[in-house]
């Protein structure tokens, strides 16, 4: 199955053109503006009493190239650099950072640990003396840091060797990451996740003490915050119930807010979740990968092992469980809110829409533009239905050209209020600060959603652009990379 390239479309006009052909009520805008013009993306806005200058957002990602003592490198101050060159006035957890060692995601994932404060206040200081080199203040800037547990997809000591910390078997994803259905001592106790609570309230102690405006609660992406929203048939404490399956986060909220006054706190969720998908073989060619399918499902209806899908028909998502969780928010006082939807690792083409996948992937089962308007419509839904929360929307990458257009409309009609970058700001890291200075995009950096900075990692290299990136387009890496790509079929 073969989508057209968004490079067929020169226009908007023409772009219009295929979103009608899809039926996607996607808004959109005929130029882009800069600041001088009224872009929307150039509107201030409030959080957490602060003064952020635009709207534009960097996302947390992982690099995979700290040190193995979750110390920032060389390779980690550069994208941190990088960070604060590209304009953006809000930096959503600018890296998912561990809370302890054996809760990384890999071996070299950095680490909120009193040990570590040191690097972290250099990442940070290093990303507003580039911030003042473009924009020649930070006092509108507003920066967090992402705190996370990889749960069931924890590789904390060998990039080979994955060792599970879930909160639940799951009889698709067991098997996935080498859990035996019969063998419980994968399973984190109680007691243990309480430990997990003191490491998030000490990480966030290590983050304010190192000069963050604000942590992120990590709640998406398979990992154990996202796991224990779905903990349906998990008994005690954090599972069951909703109540109970939120009392992870209430209670790390709490502890924050006593311990730590003054510390911001966000939450990056995944809204919206569907089955696990795999390689359909029946549809590959040559060495390419074949067109993603759910796992067959049918043997575990109703499907009580997901957050924000429909527990009868699992390829929907079902956003009943997500309205509620929105509300815990609001009740908690949360006001800043990035959605996100699925995993990277079992359902790729809902969390990051693109026609290239990963090695570990499967090619698109949708055209990507279904997947970006899924994103895109469930934050409008999420906005209108909670207008005082702060949203940052994800997936607008894969857009390219067109994504300042996008996120001008979805910004001035209210469907978010600030838009969200990730695999652009590795391949183009002043995309945010030339449109809103230039009203232009430089269109040989633009991210082509390759994957590239997914199958590096993948294969235990550090995430970076290799196509567009002149910098790691140098390294050794680019050329095992290409090898492996070539060894899978793949263009190099």
């Amino acid at each position: 199955m073969n989508f057209p390239r968004l490079s067929r479309y020169k226009s908007p006009e023409d772009f219009r053109g295929r979103l009608s052909e899809l039926h996607l009520d996607l808004p959109l805008e005929d130029r882009v503006l800069t600041a001088d013009e009224g872009s929307p993306l150039a509107q201030p806005l409030e959080i957490f009493g602060r003064k952020v200058g635009n709207r534009w957002c960097i996302h947390p990602m992982e690099g995979w190239d700290g040190t193995p003592e979750g110390m920032p490198s060389s390779l980690t101050l550069r994208r941190w650099r990088n960070f604060g060159l590209s304009g953006a006035k809000l930096i959503f957890g600018g890296e998912a950072t561990a809370v302890r060692p054996d809760g990384r995601a890999n071996p070299c994932q950095l680490m909120a640990l009193e040990s570590t404060r040191p690097g972290l206040a250099l990442l940070l200081s290093t990303l507003k003396t580039a911030h003042r080199e473009t924009c020649g203040s930070v006092e509108d800037l507003l920066t967090g840091l992402q705190l996370t547990h990889s749960g069931r997809f924890c590789k904390p000591y060998d990039w080979e060797r994955p060792e599970p910390r879930i909160l639940y078997h799951h009889p698709i994803l067991d098997r996935r990451v080498g859990v035996d259905p019969a063998d419980d001592s994968a399973i984190l106790s109680d007691a243990e996740i309480g430990s997990i609570i003191e490491g998030f309230v000490q990480a966030a102690r290590v983050a304010a003490a190192a000069g963050f405006d604000f942590v992120d609660i990590k709640h998406c992406h398979g990992y154990l915050g996202h796991e224990l929203l779905s903990a349906h048939t998990r008994p005690g404490t954090y599972g069951g119930t909703f109540e109970c399956r939120t009392r992870f986060l209430r209670t790390v909220v709490e502890r924050i807010r006593e311990e730590i006054p003054g510390l911001g706190i966000a939450v990056r969720v995944s809204a919206f979740d569907l089955v696990p998908y795999r390689d359909d073989e029946s549809t590959r060619e040559g060495r390419q990968k074949g067109i993603g399918i759910p796992e067959p499902f049918e043997h575990c209806l109703p499907y009580r092992y997901g957050f924000g899908v429909d527990p009868d028909d699992p390829t929907r998502y079902d956003l009943t469980e997500t309205f509620q969780f929105m509300q815990l928010l609001e009740d908690l006082d949360i006001p800043l809110v990035n959605i996100t939807g699925g995993s990277p690792y079992y359902n790729p083409h809902i969390q990051r829409p693109a026609i290239f996948p990963p090695s570990d992937g499967y090619r698109p089962p949708e055209d990507p533009l279904v997947g970006v308007h899924r994103h895109i419509a469930v934050t409008r839904v999420l906005k209108q239905r909670f207008p005082n929360r702060i949203f940052v929307g994800t997936g607008y990458t894969y857009l390219q050209e067109f994504l300042p257009l996008v996120a001008q409309a979805a910004v001035r009609q209210g469907w978010t209020d600030c838009v969200g970058i990730g695999r652009m700001v590795l391949s183009y890291p002043a995309m945010p600060w030339d449109t809103l200075t230039q009203g232009m995009m430089d269109t040989r950096r633009i991210c082509r959603t390759f994957s590239d900075c997914t199958t590096a990692p993948r294969h235990a290299m550090v995430s970076g652009c290799y196509p567009l990136d002149e910098f790691y387009r140098e390294r050794d890496e680019a050329r095992r990379l290409k090898e492996i790509k070539k060894s899978l079929g793949e263009a190099g």
